[in-house]
């Protein structure tokens, strides 16, 4: 389950190119477009390049109004936000309904479906195999995208384009010019785009953000963190139900979608996160929680340059790398580098960094959930005092949920935003490309360009 490099030129990839430099996106080659040469995956590529469609709609909600949510994609995700939507429901803690599904599985959206009936009594609840019927019904005020990466972007566009409001699992995307394309969008209409990097709600980066605008640890000069855990058999191994197989069962093409159809594989279905194409592994699906809230702490926008390596270390069956390691490296708008950061993940050991943003003068300390300690730098400790902040602690991925519930009804900012979400996809890209094709690879934040150097 390869993805190919830098394909031959051909007049449709030249057409491609030129398109999009005169709309001013990007320059992007190499695997984060071979894909999209011929046929279906070409025409998904250019439905991509289209003008984004503003719609005015905001949700205008009384208090005692239900909030009318929907799901695309009821898989191990899915299946948790649904349930804690539908307890919060129960417990009383929002009043909404969730009244529909879209999956192309027909078993999960069974699942689905019986579990929103079975816990809203008298609530109405439609399953769907073609999530556009879904966005087409017109009573929705939201809806949780949690496909598989490769939908996100078609999913989160489409669904902002009907006027709803969307919380997008992580990564954001699996190409960056997808997440792009839902920047562009997120800001032509009146929608709000939740991403759903969890960590975003800790307190810790809050503060850590407070006190370098303040300049309490000088300048940020060299930031690392990590997320690493163990498994005996191999990462993402998730069940294989025999059952489900292309026909009845599940619409294989649709799953494949944006990126083109491949030969049936039940392997890459139940566990996609381990092959190239359809998954960057730890970089997109792990690290992205990690790196997330320090690019929002120092305020640092996308890394300019990313070097990055990958291993096969333990699990030699999976296409994707057990272990990881990133440089990525920031710059100021007169290309002065400002930043380092350093990045480890991986599924064959579970030590990993503790979370450290150092500065010139002293440094911030955000490994301990309670606390955030700030520590000077030797030559500063009659200058910077030594101080700890209490923080607080809880479920994050259900103060996201929650985060976004509310903006719904106040149509505050919600602490999620699309502007990280493209941040972190830099470093996604950037990272992935340096493994697989063995380089450094820069980008430019003015033109969008990725190279590689």
């Amino acid at each position: 389950m390869s993805t190919p490099h830098t394909p031959p030129p051909n007049p449709a990839r030249r057409r491609f190119l030129t398109r999009t430099a005169a709309a001013g996106a990007l320059a992007l080659g190499g695997s984060g477009l071979s894909c999209a040469t011929t046929g279906a995956a070409q025409a998904a590529w250019d439905e991509r390049l289209r003008p984004v469609k503003a719609n005015p709609k905001v949700n205008q909600l009384a208090p005692d109004q239900p909030i009318r949510l929907a799901l695309i994609g009821s898989g191990g995700m899915g299946g948790g936000h649904l349930d804690a939507l539908l307890s919060y429901r129960e417990r009383g803690e929002e009043k909404l309904e969730l009244v529909a599904v879209a999956e192309v599985c027909q078993p999960r959206l069974d699942t689905g479906v019986e579990k929103c009936r079975k816990r809203q009594p008298g609530v109405e609840v439609q399953g769907y195999r073609d999530y556009r019927e879904l966005l087409a019904r017109g009573d929705l005020h939201g809806v949780v995208v949690a496909s598989p990466e490769h939908w996100h972007a078609k999913h989160s566009v489409e669904a902002m384009q009907a006027g709803l409001d969307v919380y997008c699992e992580k990564p954001l995307t699996r190409h960056l010019i997808d997440a792009l394309w839902m920047q562009r969008q997120a800001r032509a209409g009146a929608q709000i785009l939740q991403v759903g990097t969890q960590y975003m709600m800790k307190t810790d980066h809050n503060k850590a953000k407070e006190l370098i605008r303040a300049g309490a640890i000088g300048q940020p000069t060299w930031s690392q963190t990590s997320y690493c855990r163990n498994s005996k058999n191999g990462e993402w191994l998730y069940g294989i139900d025999k059952n489900v197989a292309p026909g009845a069962m599940l619409d294989w093409e649709a799953w494949c979608g944006p990126e083109g159809v491949d030969e049936w594989d039940t392997e890459v279905y139940h566990r996609w996160r381990r092959y190239k194409k359809w998954s960057t592994g730890i970089i997109g699906d792990l690290l992205v929680h990690q790196m997330t809230p320090l690019l929002y702490a120092m305020d640092l926008g996308a890394p300019t340059r990313v070097v990055a390596s990958g291993g096969h270390l333990v699990d030699k069956a999976m296409e994707n790398h057990d272990q990881v390691n990133l440089l990525l490296e920031f710059s100021d708008e007169q290309g002065n580098q400002v930043h380092q950061m350093s990045i480890a993940g991986s599924t064959c050991n579970d030590r990993g960094f503790d979370t450290i943003i150092r500065g010139h003068e002293a440094d911030l300390l955000l490994g301990n959930e309670s606390k955030l300690v700030l520590k000077p730098q030797s030559p500063f400790v009659d200058d910077v005092d030594p101080q700890e902040f209490p923080c607080e602690t809880g479920d994050w991925q259900d103060a996201l949920r929650k985060d976004w519930l509310a903006c719904i009804r106040s149509r505050r900012p919600n602490r999620s935003q699309i502007d990280l979400g493209v941040a972190h996809m830099v470093a996604v890209e950037l990272a992935t490309r340096s493994i697989w094709e063995r380089s450094a690879f820069t980008y430019d934040p003015r033109t969008q360009a990725v190279r590689a150097v």
